[in-house]
């Protein structure tokens, strides 16, 4: 029998694990069963007998993303907050993420006491006790809930689901935090990296009340910020003065807010939320009723809409939220110590900022910030309702003091003490050299799992240097298949491809791309709400003029009463290619600096918008061409954008056979439109190769590859700008101020994106 071949046994299960989907891989029962897994060896501690079942499915359309019934974890992995994570890998943290929130219900929620809350409410009782009414406003607002509750079951109805979805507000504050204080591991890391991710999507207040003036209600926006500090400890403010009526609620509630959050008993959290209830009675009763006139007018329209699925799809919209979980189980009894609240230092801050605007507002009542309503101290010298900063502890950066002494290991670098100048150390006394016979080991878990990161890691480098090696011989074998003219007879063409991308290339990438990046992001914004509105199309409403009437604008007096459809478009389909002259001119003048940042920031515009991209550099050597290749249409390791950093001036330039090379590239892509951008800071020259000749030789080329479709492009740098214009006629582009060069460039594809 024949010995194995491992290296084709690995390549074999490379191969087929390359052709695995994202669908595929998330919604694989393997998956499923590595969470339930985890699931079971991180509730260890608690006993926990029922083993969690995990259900992943792949619904993009549907927008629930996560719920639990305490038995089963349903995660919707194709939904858009995680499938807009580029890389497996982040999708992978955002799934796990979503997986340590619900495993936090079925661990620390109450669930029964939900149920109990449920049925006291329909019985128009508090439970598990009536609300400490402290002004006559909360007295008033009492008595007028209960009395607008019995007078209609809708109402009732819609004042039990708003109790619930501000109970899953508090409890969702509530087991995060505790999850992120007693799992520190990967689940915690994985809940920090959704949350992140949430925290991106939480509006500012300005943009709440911008929103309220379109379909938002005001008691939204105080559920949006009520979700941002029980979770997050902050607020967006935007631009929006701490006196606003939204803000000063939320501050008002921060005291019971941060007990809900660490207080481990379900039934006290009900408490919560019955003074919320009072407090926000006004804006909550105008809510329903707006509410209803919107059921009514869909149920008018044909819609069919409950009542119910009218307020579920309003409160259902918030930034950060999650699907309110079912279940009969109590929470795990838990002995441990009590859990540190998460984002102490943002409570703190927000804290402070509540009392400080309080103070700015009652300058009178400031001289006695210290004393209780009544003018008394507790025995701590805090106010009553106020706490101290040990009450918010921070989070051990150590872990779980009570499972371990050792900390988990991290990919990234970490803070680190800074090096200070000493003059001696310290001379303890009195040590002596001891045996510990009865050491055992401590638990850390993750040993092999570090392991196995740094063994992956090692294998994808080494697999994928090998194929960038692969793609420079298919990039040579395809330069010498090209032909490149008479003119261009018995000169050597050469493709450059740097095959491993080393750190120093990384860490001045990141050095210097903050600013480059948010030029893109600044000219994406221009374009990508235009980009949307084209593909959806739809009806435009408002307009002075037009051949169609709308009748439900004839009541204005502004004469803006017409309208039109706009029919959906497709945005064509686009592949660009970047060559760049690195002839030893081009560092005069920061040339290359310029054209370096322009490749970078022309890049990662494209990329955002899905939009293919080439980027090459060439120049000669020893009188032979070389063509650099820096980022290509398909990219194998992601790291083309590092690759850039490479760009130099180099040599003299011989252009003709790397405008062949790059045009005949372009042309084999399937896309509708294609782009030839050349930046150039001067006419060709290179041994035997300049004049009008050479001249002669760009024009031919320039007009052989626009007959197969490719427009050209010719950004003029330097000095020999009317050479470069003789040249390529209409294409070219003149770039008098080189801080122009980036949005210039970058303005060539959107104005094609817009034809």
């Amino acid at each position: 029998m024949a010995r194995v071949n491992h290296k084709k046994v690995k390549q074999l299960i490379n191969e087929k694990r390359s052709k695995i989907s994202d669908r595929q891989f998330f919604t694989s029962r393997i998956l499923a069963l590595h969470f339930e897994d985890m699931a079971m060896a991180q509730t260890r501690r608690y006993k926990y007998s029922r083993r969690i079942h995990v259900n992943l499915f792949w619904e993009p359309k549907n927008e629930e993303i996560a719920c639990t019934n305490n038995l089963t974890v349903h995660i919707n992995t194709g939904n858009k907050m995680v499938t807009k994570n580029r890389s497996r890998e982040d999708r992978y943290q955002i799934v796990c993420g979503l997986f340590a929130h619900e495993l936090g219900h079925c661990l620390y929620t109450d669930f029964p006491s939900a149920q109990t809350y449920d049925n006291f409410l329909k019985a128009y009782k508090w439970y598990p006790q009536p609300p400490v009414l402290k002004t006559s406003s909360d007295i008033r607002n009492e008595s007028d809930l209960w009395d607008y509750a019995k007078a209609d079951p809708r109402n009732l109805e819609m004042l039990r689901y708003i109790a619930q979805n501000i109970s899953n507000i508090l409890e969702d504050g509530y087991i995060e935090s505790r999850m992120l204080s007693r799992f520190p591991g990967k689940l915690g890391y994985c809940l920090e990296t959704l949350r992140a991710q949430h925290w991106e999507t939480i509006p500012t207040v300005t943009q709440l009340i911008e929103h309220e003036d379109e379909d938002s209600h005001i008691f939204e926006s105080i559920l949006q910020l009520i979700l941002s500090y029980v979770k997050y400890g902050e607020i967006k403010y935007g631009d929006e003065p701490l006196s606003d009526e939204r803000i000063q609620m939320v501050f008002g509630l921060l005291p019971e807010l941060d007990s809900a959050i660490i207080n481990p008993s379900g039934r006290d959290r009900w408490n919560v939320v019955n003074l919320i209830l009072v407090r926000c009675w006004n804006y909550i009763q105008n809510f329903i009723e707006v509410c209803k006139t919107r059921q009514e007018e869909a149920e008018a329209a044909g819609a069919g809409k409950s009542l119910t699925q009218t307020l579920a799809e309003h409160l259902q919209a918030l930034a950060g939220g999650s699907d309110p979980g079912e279940g009969s189980s109590i929470p795990v009894a838990d002995s441990g110590p009590s859990s540190p609240v998460s984002n102490a230092e943002q409570r703190a801050k927000t804290m402070a900022q509540a009392n400080q605007n309080e103070s700015e507002e009652n300058p009178v009542e400031a001289d006695c910030s210290s004393q209780t309503d009544s003018g008394e101290e507790d025995g701590a010298g805090n106010a009553a309702g106020q706490r101290s900063d040990d009450e918010l502890p921070a989070r051990l950066d150590g872990g779980d003091a009570e499972l371990s002494k050792k900390q988990e290991v991290y990919p990234e670098e970490t803070g680190r003490l800074p090096y200070m100048n000493t003059e001696r150390v310290s001379e303890p006394m009195g040590g002596e050299i001891t045996r510990d016979d009865a050491y055992e080991r401590e638990r850390y878990s993750g040993a092999a799992t570090d392991i196995e990161r740094l063994l992956e890691k090692m294998a994808e480098r080494a697999a994928y240097k090998q194929l960038e090696n692969e793609r420079l011989r298919e990039l040579n074998d395809a330069a010498q298949g090209i032909s490149y003219g008479d003119i261009h007879a018995g000169v050597s063409i050469r493709v450059k491809r740097i095959a491993e991308v080393d750190e120093e290339l990384v860490e001045q990438y990141d050095s210097i791309s903050g600013p480059l990046l948010t030029i893109s992001r600044q000219l994406q914004k221009s374009l990508v709400q235009q980009l949307k509105d084209k593909q959806r199309g739809g009806k435009q409403t408002g307009l002075m003029m037009g051949r169609r009437l709308d009748a439900h604008a004839l009541c204005r007096n502004d004469g803006k009463v017409f309208y039109k459809n706009a029919l959906p478009n497709e945005i064509p389909e686009m592949a660009v290619g970047l060559l760049l002259d690195e002839s030893g001119s081009m560092s005069s003048g920061d040339r290359c600096t310029y054209a370096r940042a322009s490749a970078i920031i022309l890049y990662d515009f494209c990329r955002a918008l899905n939009i293919p991209i080439m980027v090459y550099g060439h120049s000669t050597g020893g009188g032979d061409v070389e063509l650099f290749s820096y980022a290509e249409f398909e990219s194998i390791d992601q790291n083309d954008k590092y690759r850039m950093m490479d760009i130099s001036a180099r040599s003299s330039n011989r252009d003709g056979a790397a405008l062949r090379f790059v045009a005949e590239q372009l042309s084999k892509r399937p896309e509708e439109i294609k782009i030839l951008i050349l930046v150039s800071d001067g006419q060709p020259a290179a041994p035997g190769y300049y004049g009008s000749a050479a001249e002669e030789d760009l024009r031919g080329i320039k007009l052989e590859y626009r007959r197969k479709g490719i427009l050209f492009i010719a950004a003029a740098i330097g000095d020999d700008k009317p050479s470069i214009e003789r040249i390529y006629g209409e294409s070219y582009m003149d770039i008098t101020d080189l801080n122009q060069l980036p949005v210039k460039l970058t303005n060539v594809v959107k104005r094609h994106i817009r034809a």
